[in-house]
């Protein structure tokens, strides 16, 4: 099987095929007298699973699963395939979080911590874990002055306020849609104007996209099953 065909199959160029082979994508593929890629039917299967998984996983992940399939760590490529789902479910839950904050009647309302509920200040750990962003991220907006964390009179650590976290939310969510902290200072002084229209379009339509990524994993896991189907198949030939 040429390679142009499987390309065109897939509407990708060859380049794209010889870049997938070199980052150890696919299996060994065998060449000609004349020097051209010999690939195999098996071939196809693993280049049509890295488009599907790329779709809704991303080719980060894509990198880390296809090697563990051509080595036969089956279950060690399912379990990274199971953790983005996870993932996924967890930011889908993190965005409804700012939708309910930002549908909160009071500014410093804050429902989603409710174990926490008798405290009035909060440790950058709590706040990482909540808002499901790292403390490094945190930081980094503090340095922006995008927040403004008191510091404990005692030990001198951060302390966070549900106005804090509640600005923490509102970052993370827009960050993920826009990514320029430019426009994170300008949704931000909407809010501050009582104007959270720009931020509640940006959150359903962060939800939007979350719901097309799971489509679009569910689909890429329907084709890792196809390239399973295709390796069992070709062990018991050469069995």
């Amino acid at each position: 099987m040429k390679g142009i065909e499987i390309a065109k199959k897939l509407n990708i160029s060859t380049s794209a095929l010889r870049h997938y082979e070199s980052w150890g994508l696919v299996p060994k593929v065998e060449r000609a007298k004349n020097g051209y890629r010999i690939y195999t039917k098996e071939h196809e299967a693993y280049f049509q699973c890295i488009r599907a998984l790329n779709a809704g996983f991303g080719m980060d992940l894509v990198k880390k699963v296809m090697p563990l399939i051509i080595n036969k760590k089956i279950h060690d490529a399912l379990w990274l395939i199971n953790k983005a789902q996870v993932d996924l479910y967890t930011e889908k839950e993190t965005v409804q979080k700012t939708v309910k904050i930002l549908d909160s009647k009071e500014l410093t309302e804050f429902y989603g911590i409710r174990k926490f509920h008798d405290k009035d200040y909060f440790t950058i750990g709590e706040v990482a874990n909540e808002a499901n962003v790292s403390a490094s991220s945190i930081r980094h907006w503090e340095k922006e002055g995008l927040i403004k964390p008191e510091r404990h009179k005692e030990s001198g650590f951060r302390i966070y306020s549900p106005y804090d976290i509640r600005r923490v939310f509102i970052i993370r969510t827009v960050q993920r849609v826009v990514y320029s902290l430019d426009i994170v200072r300008e949704v931000l002084a909407d809010i501050e104007k009582n104007n959270i229209v720009r931020m509640k379009e940006m959150a359903l339509q962060s939800l939007q996209y979350i719901d097309y990524a799971l489509v679009e994993q569910i689909r890429g896991i329907a084709s890792l099953q196809t390239l399973l189907e295709a390796v069992s198949k070709k062990e018991k030939e050469e069995g």
